[in-house]
């Protein structure tokens, strides 16, 4: 594909979702990678510390300070930073009108308050908070376009926004008493040398864990709240299983009235009918091995009229519908590509 090839960079790109981001970059027909950063591996190849990328890129880590980013003259600059740190690079390259695209927690809340709350710290910057685009592009794509800075959503927020938002915004469930249980493979917990990531700690078992009161669940009330027009509060359980990569979350909601499994079915079907990374299920329920690799969430539905329950599935695969595949998708929508390109 020819034509202009826009200029982007990653700040932080040695961790899983930095690597995998990379990895969709490199492929991408119309943008050119120009700086990625990390201060571990500060004047290493690229390719020397991801060996997926042989071949592929002569790049070299750079130093993670702001001046060699802005030198690399980046239209993009993607922030693959744990929460806390990319504060203070986004005000600097907004100023020298960058357009930011952040997938650490920094800017997805629209309260400081709140960010304080979960993640135990003031924030950097409180006064970007408003200018921040939730980067879910099935929710918000008219913003996104128009964005400078988003906030591109966690992987589990993704997983239970997207299963939530039809039964939502259709009124087919209460909004009190919702109860989400995600399961997810050990990479969602970031490339760390701690015991309870080892092989042995994690191969043949599972686990609870962040209960009751996971940091992802400030956006996901937060989002759930919007959709609804009113105040949500919900009970999320994460766990960890012993796959590498990916996201099953089961949401079970109260009816508010009397719906078949037909009518939930076509709620769902209508509401992601032109989505390209959403496929929406019917006779099977979604398995992360099909989703692993791919940009795509996987959503099935069903009533239980027993019990008077939505039962709501979704798959992804966390390191890319939930973080650089999604990170991308509001790339292209900015600036002004087929919101597909570069994503399987």
């Amino acid at each position: 594909m020819g034509g202009k090839r826009h200029r982007v960079a990653v700040i932080g790109a040695s961790g899983y979702t930095g690597e995998e981001l990379v990895r969709l970059l490199l492929h991408h027909p119309q943008v050119e990678v120009v700086v990625v950063t990390s201060r571990q591996h500060a004047g290493k190849a690229l390719a020397a510390q991801v060996p997926a990328l042989r071949g592929l890129t002569e790049l070299r880590f750079s130093p993670a300070d702001l001046q060699t980013v802005l030198e690399a003259s980046p239209e993009v600059v993607f922030m693959a930073l744990p929460h806390g740190v990319s504060a203070e690079y986004v005000g600097p390259l907004l100023e020298k009108g960058v357009v930011v695209i952040d997938l650490s927690a920094d800017f997805r809340l629209r309260s400081a308050q709140t960010y304080e709350e979960f993640y135990g710290a003031k924030h950097a910057a409180p006064a970007l908070l408003k200018q921040a685009v939730y980067g879910l592009p099935e929710i918000y794509r008219d913003e996104i376009r128009k964005a400078k800075l988003v906030a591109s959503p966690g992987c589990y927020p993704t997983s239970i926004l997207l299963g939530a938002w039809p039964a939502i915004r259709s009124g087919l469930v209460k909004t009190l008493g919702i109860i989400a249980d995600s399961l997810s493979g050990v990479s969602g917990a970031g490339r760390k040398a701690e015991v309870d990531f080892l092989f042995v700690e994690c191969d043949g078992s599972a686990k609870a864990y962040g209960v009751p009161k996971h940091r992802h669940l400030s956006e996901i009330e937060q989002e759930l709240g919007l959709m609804a027009g009113e105040n949500v509060i919900i009970n999320f359980t994460p766990h960890m299983i012993p796959v590498n990569r990916g996201i099953l979350t089961t949401i079970y909601f109260d009816l508010a009235k009397k719906i078949s499994q037909a009518q939930a079915q076509s709620a769902y079907e209508k509401a992601y009918a032109k989505e390209a990374f959403v496929r929406v299920l019917n006779d099977s329920l979604p398995d992360i091995k099909n989703v692993v690799g791919t940009n795509f969430c996987e959503v099935a539905v069903r009533v239980d009229p027993r019990t008077n329950k939505l039962i709501v599935i979704t798959s992804e695969d966390n390191l890319l519908k939930g973080a650089g595949g999604q990170a991308v998708q509001s790339m292209n929508l900015i600036l002004g590509l087929q919101e597909t390109t570069g994503l399987l």
